[in-house]
């Protein structure tokens, strides 16, 4: 989809309320299409088999306390929030995240970034590089086409800066990029390496009639561990860099702009930054911290990782975040003793941290769900296939064909990008709501 699509498709409303048809994964084949603002009056229940499985829901209570509470949180720390919204592409969602009090949402591409802007986003932050001849004339397409849109994007290199210098001059009537330097760490993705290298670029971002240097970003989140003393150690080492090289700026009057941003937070590890992200400078500073993921959180990776959180923060149980994303399925076969296979998969569920979890069952026709034996495990994934295993001992609670089991997921972005709509439940399961997708 172009970025006039996009846009058209957004004027259409089709961005904000959708029409879902059975064309969709998980819409019942024997209901007429519906507007997604329509499906919460349909009257569905998930448990009473009213939606084809496998299906990915959301559960209202838990995405509601999960927005309030990092909204509080980023509040108590004097900073703000501009989460990514790469984890889940959806305008429903980043509204929400918006209303909550969100200063602006963060994207990682600039076909990402079209769906934001369509979807109403008007201050944006590309978390990464931009190089290309058309993703740098998109943005100003954009910036042309909505006069109070700001978009920032990330600049780590001097021959980064080289290529948009030499767009910039065989298109003279564009306006200069608001760009920020990014600091990164030895073995890990982008970002400057040292700090002679970000002083030198951060001279030259300074200097050019093609950019405007705006703040400093990091990214800290592929050096968590999930144990605090690691963690905080590594968190303090590359915000002392980051802070380092803000400083410097500021003392050589090398930024461009009335308010330096500083921004860093992926969803592991956000605590041990949030209170860098407010140097003293000559200037003021804007901290923005972009966890995506929080939204939802999950049962598996972010559960663990923001266990250490909860622990630092002092956070009793369910009290911080909460898992909002489920995925059903049905058990298919049991074509040998202690394993059953289920109607789900690697096109269905994430897998790329670890399988997913079964977290409750739901016998065919019973309307409540119920929990799972301890022994229960996602052992493999085929593509639809999924292999739930027990222990012998468990065999007198084992599944049986019919069967609906709810699974907990382990990294929100990868199971978001394989639906094009989820329905958002209540607790007993009925469909109040629903949210779509744009990957």
């Amino acid at each position: 989809m172009t970025m006039t699509d996009i846009t058209a498709a957004a004027d259409n409303n089709d961005f904000n309320d959708p029409l879902l048809g059975s064309n969709f994964k998980g819409y019942p084949r024997t209901q007429p299409p519906r507007r997604r603002s329509e499906v919460g009056a349909a009257g569905w229940n998930v448990l009473a088999g009213d939606l084809p499985l496998p299906l990915a829901v959301l559960k209202r209570e838990a995405l509601e306390h999960n927005l309030a509470w990092m909204q509080s949180r980023v509040r108590e720390w004097g900073i703000d929030l501009a989460p990514h919204g790469k984890t889940t592409m959806s305008p429903q969602l980043f509204q929400r995240q918006l209303d909550a009090g969100a200063w602006g949402l963060t994207f990682a591409t600039v076909t990402q970034l079209a769906v934001g802007v369509a979807a109403g986003a008007r201050r944006t932050l590309i978390a990464n590089q931009v190089v290309s001849d058309e993703d740098l004339a998109g943005i100003q397409l954009l910036l042309h086409a909505h006069a109070d849109l700001r978009v920032v994007f990330l600049v780590d290199s001097l021959a980064q800066l080289a290529l948009i210098e030499d767009w910039s001059k065989r298109h003279p009537e564009s306006v200069p990029f608001d760009v920020m330097l990014e600091i990164g760490v030895e073995g890990a993705r982008t970002g400057c390496r040292t700090h002679e290298e970000a002083v030198a670029l951060a001279t030259r971002l300074s200097a050019s009639d093609a950019v405007k240097l705006v703040g400093i970003e990091t990214y800290e989140g592929q050096g968590a561990t999930g144990a605090s003393e690691p963690d905080a150690a590594y968190a303090t080492t590359l915000m002392d860099r980051v802070e380092a090289i803000a400083r410097h700026c500021d003392a050589q009057q090398l930024f461009e702009t009335n308010e330096v941003l500083v921004s860093a937070g992926g969803s592991a590890i956000f605590d041990l930054v949030a209170g860098r992200l407010k140097p003293a400078l000559g200037s003021p500073v804007r901290g923005l911290l972009r966890s995506g993921c929080y939204v939802t959180h999950d049962h598996g990776f972010y559960k663990r990782m923001v266990s250490a959180v909860d622990e630092r923060l002092g956070c009793d149980c369910g009290e911080s975040l909460r898992p909002a994303m489920e995925v059903w399925a049905t058990v298919q076969s049991r074509p040998e003793p202690g394993l059953a296979i289920l109607a789900v998969g690697k096109r269905d569920i994430s897998f790329d941290l670890s399988m997913p979890v079964p977290i409750a069952r739901a016998p065919r026709g019973m309307l409540e769900a119920q929990a799972v034996p301890a022994g229960w495990k996602i052992t493999a994934l085929n593509d639809q296939h999924a292999y739930l295993r027990w222990d012998a001992s468990e065999e007198a609670q084992a599944p049986v064909v019919g069967d609906r089991v709810g699974l907990g997921i382990s990294h929100p972005c990868t199971t978001f990008d394989k639906w094009h709509w989820m329905p958002v439940v209540e607790e007993n399961y009925r469909v109040s709501d629903a949210v779509a997708m744009h990957f």
